[in-house]
């Protein structure tokens, strides 16, 4: 039982791992850096570039939130359940 339970976990995390380089955001955080550099040493609009190169943390960021907020209502409702499951049985 725990071994199935391992294998399917690691099932879970390698899909997980490939969806994530194709993950829109990762993306959009790549295109602002390259298009941060292209404005700062090609095109030499150091401003620019700078202002584009804060970008990609932002974005990174927005995205961390929103995978955490997503994982803690998971948590949360397996936690209700778990409770009711707990009182019910008593």
């Amino acid at each position: 039982m725990v071994v199935m339970a391992q294998q399917k976990e690691t099932e879970t995390a390698k899909e997980v791992g490939k969806r994530t380089g194709r993950d829109p955001v990762i993306l959009a955080a790549a295109g602002s850096v390259l298009l941060s550099w292209y404005q700062f040493y090609v095109r030499g609009n150091k401003e620019y570039g700078l202002f584009i190169g804060l970008w990609p943390p932002t974005l990174l960021a927005f995205s961390n939130a929103m995978r955490i907020n997503n994982i803690s209502r998971k948590v949360e409702s397996k936690t209700e359940n778990l409770i009711d499951w707990l009182t019910q049985g008593r």
